[in-house]
């Protein structure tokens, strides 16, 4: 916590959103059976769907069609592969999906207490915004970011960067929260203070080794550790 502890003047949060507010596993697995089935393709469990995610909608297609995380497979089959993909995850976007414990408490107060709150996903816009909606995060966020709203998406600092100017604040100034390798990054690279949870999408990665900042295995810990930095 000494980063933190440091950081005295936090007027930027950034939240990922699969696997650190939102556990969408149930409805991506779902999206992933059903193509699938359409291909007449060997399905997957649902265990094996969440140790695929983290790396956007594409790569989790890639790895389903194949059936492990290289994701090697035809042009022509993948390519036959992600529209019903869109379709389906469209059609059973928030079915099952839930939020994790205190993270709409925990907005409400960060954003209360007069912290600028941003999410930042490589989650396509056309998923992204009607989710928010649907489970009510939209209102706490003074701006998202999606997977195709910029040229390039995390792991890259860019999104990031191009946040804290929005807001003109700097990356001292901003913190990341996320559950994966390219949420750490991202923030390591941006020069934000980062935030892992251990609850989320970490694919074969131990989070206590991704470099983060602090490691948290409940959301609100979040409010003490702002608490704790003033």
């Amino acid at each position: 916590m000494k980063t933190l502890r440091n950081n005295c003047d936090v007027k930027l949060i950034a939240f990922d959103l699969d696997g650190t507010l939102l556990d969408s596993v149930p409805d991506l697995a779902k999206a992933v059976q059903l193509t699938l089935e359409e291909l007449n393709l060997p399905s997957q469990q649902q265990a094996e769907v969440r140790s695929w995610i983290g790396n956007g909608a594409r790569v989790l297609v890639k790895r389903a069609l194949s059936g492990d995380m290289n994701g090697i497979v035809s042009d022509e089959l993948f390519k036959e592969a992600y529209p019903l993909f869109l379709k389906h995850y469209a059609a059973n976007l928030n079915c099952e999906s839930v939020l994790y414990n205190g993270v709409e408490q925990t907005l409400r107060e960060i954003k209360e207490a007069g912290i600028t709150l941003a999410c930042i996903t490589n989650k396509p816009t056309e998923f992204t915004l009607p989710l928010l909606e649907e489970i009510g995060l939209a209102q706490f966020f003074e701006k998202v970011v999606c997977g195709d709203t910029f040229e390039e998406r995390k792991p890259h600092p860019m999104p990031l960067l191009e946040v804290a100017k929005a807001f003109n604040v700097t990356p001292t100034q901003s913190i990341m929260v996320g559950d994966s390798v390219n949420d750490i990054k991202a923030a390591e690279t941006a020069g934000f203070y980062s935030i892992c949870v251990d609850y989320g999408y970490h694919g074969d990665y131990d989070v206590h080794q991704l470099g983060a900042d602090v490691v948290i295995s409940q959301f609100s810990e979040i409010k003490q550790l702002l608490q704790y930095a003033a």
